[in-house]
């Protein structure tokens, strides 16, 4: 079974993922044996025995990527961005590594390894680079990749100069509720509250990227667009566009975005990837998970629109 992508900083508890199979969700928005606690461990804290490879490292965010092999009892393959304790744990480890160590799950949406082992080294020597993904960085100027909308019209990213942009990458089939279907929740909730706030709406532009597009035509995005806003006014799409990439280009755009994803037969496994760009094109804020709030955001819009100014 093809490995499953998820992002630390998901609020949803990992339990969530056992459920998955139990659960049925709407495309829209509306969308291994435990072992015994070591002495570091929270009271109540619950542990679990990995195995897996090592598939990337964020030195940024403190985290790794790991390929990690059915846990029993608890979930299947998965790709799965994990802290570590102690931190520096991190830093014996590179791509391709295999490890072992421990899973532990304090409360929900609170978990990490300890006891990290590696017991077999990547075949790629220390001395060479090894390819990782592009980390959006505040300062940087975005690329103009183009997009398709909702309406079927050709977009690019350097329209909305002169705006604060506010952009996050998603797929309308999304099934995992701590996915993109918090994620279109949240975007809502901005726009909303933006609304209520005239001058600066008319300073802002929303825009959810699908990297779907062989399914998320502008139909089924415009759709998905009223369903997330729970509105039929096409004159949402004035301020908060839905939009998909080019096949062609979706390995740049996911690469840039640092957007992890694979295609599993209709399911799509894959990280997170939100980011604020201020009036002159450049990356002021990025989240690479979903455990953000509408009022964190609408800080940093605040604050980008006043950066260029």
């Amino acid at each position: 079974m093809s490995p499953k992508l998820y992002s630390p900083s998901s609020r949803l508890t990992l339990f969530y993922f056992c459920l998955c199979a139990l659960l049925a969700f709407s495309p829209a928005c509306s969308g291994a044996k435990p072992q015994p606690a070591a002495p570091t461990a929270q009271l109540g804290a619950q542990r679990y025995a990995l195995k897996g490879k090592v598939i990337s490292l964020d030195k940024q965010a403190g985290t790794a990527n790991i390929d990690n092999e059915p846990i029993a009892g608890f979930m299947d393959n998965m790709v799965m961005a994990y802290p570590f304790k102690p931190a520096t744990a991190l830093d014996q480890l590179q791509p391709g590594d295999s490890i072992t160590a421990d899973v532990v799950v304090a409360e929900p949406g609170k978990y990490w390894l300890e006891n990290v082992k590696v017991t077999g080294h990547s075949k790629t020597p220390a001395d060479k680079p090894t390819a990782a993904l592009h980390i959006p960085v505040p300062g940087e100027e975005v690329p103009d990749f183009k997009l398709a909308n909702q309406s079927g019209r050709r977009i690019s990213l350097h329209q909305y100069r002169g705006q604060t942009l506010l952009l996050t990458l998603i797929y309308t089939r999304c099934p995992f509720p701590d996915f993109c279907p918090r994620v279109s929740h949240q975007f809502a909730s901005i726009d909303r509250q933006l609304r209520a706030n005239p001058a600066r709406y008319g300073k802002t532009h929303l825009l959810s990227i699908s990297f779907d597009p062989t399914h998320d035509t502008p139909k089924v995005l415009r759709a998905y667009g009223f369903s997330c806003a729970g509105s039929q006014d096409p004159a949402l799409f004035a301020h908060w566009e839905f939009s998909a990439i080019p096949s062609a280009e979706l390995p740049e755009v996911a690469n840039y975005f640092s957007l992890i994803y694979k295609d599993e037969g209709g399911l799509i496994t894959h990280s997170l990837s939100t980011a604020v760009i201020a009036p002159d094109g450049k990356i002021f804020k990025w989240y690479h998970g979903s455990d953000w709030q509408a009022s964190d955001v609408l800080e940093d819009i605040a604050a980008a629109s006043h950066s260029t100014s």
